[in-house]
């Protein structure tokens, strides 16, 4: 698989660049906060990666993902598990590395589209630590990933191709979806593959299930997307 290229370092106002970030900061201290609060971003294009290659002190907060789309697998005696991350998302160059873990892993990185992460270095932190209100938001992104995994979790637990799917798509639509007329649109060009990663499947069972679901009048698929159609499935909202 090709390994996505390393791209030279820019700097970016971490406040402007994610917005959400910004609204933790009182209105009266933000446009001085977004002027301070600035780090270096790299920008990664599809392709295999490690978090490794930000060359991040271990020590650092980690990145923050500003836009793209990325995949986390983690396997253990080649069974596999995955995770699709965004806009907004936290991550660590350490992740998936157990030094006193009973179990050999591995986990391996894939960006799925050209992605910018912002590096959260020791001074970047130190920046953003005169903000306080700043650590609860970053908190609750990482408390928002860990509760995201738990859903996922759950879906792939049930039998079925083709509501594993369908569960899948409407998850993710809860974040990256766009209500429309004729449905939720979901604009994500993911792969059979990607979508048999995130659902613990093979590939040929991903094809028949959206199949399926076309045929059923639940999905239908654009080059840029795909649009959901009805209600969500009864056995998603039974999660919730």
């Amino acid at each position: 698989m090709q390994t996505a290229p390393r791209h030279a370092l820019a700097r970016v106002q971490l406040l402007r660049e994610d917005p959400g970030l910004c609204e933790a900061i009182p209105l009266e201290q933000q446009p001085w906060a977004i002027e301070h609060c600035i780090a270096a971003a790299m920008t990664v294009m599809p392709g295999s990666w490690q978090p490794e290659d930000l060359g991040l002190d271990p020590r650092a907060i980690g990145a923050l993902v500003l836009d793209g789309l990325l995949l986390r697998r983690v396997g253990i005696d080649g069974r596999f598990g995955a995770e699709l991350l965004g806009e907004g998302d936290l991550l660590q160059p350490g992740e998936g590395v157990y030094s006193s873990s009973t179990m050999a892993s591995t986990t391996r990185w894939r960006i799925i589209t050209r992605s910018r992460v912002a590096l959260l270095t020791g001074p970047v932190a130190e920046r953003l630590a005169r903000y306080p209100s700043l650590t609860g938001a970053l908190t609750g992104r990482a408390l928002a990933r860990a509760r995201r995994l738990s859903m996922m979790l759950a879906i792939v637990h049930h039998p079925r191709v083709e509501v594993r799917l369908h569960m899948l798509l409407w998850h993710l639509a809860d974040r990256w979806g766009r209500v429309r007329g004729d449905g939720v649109f979901l604009p994500l060009g993911l792969s059979h593959s990607v979508l048999a990663d995130l659902i613990v499947a093979q590939r040929p069972s991903v094809t028949g299930g959206l199949k399926k679901l076309v045929e059923r009048g639940s999905l239908k698929r654009f080059e840029d997307g795909w649009l959901l159609c009805g209600e969500p499935p009864v056995e998603l909202l039974e999660l919730q």
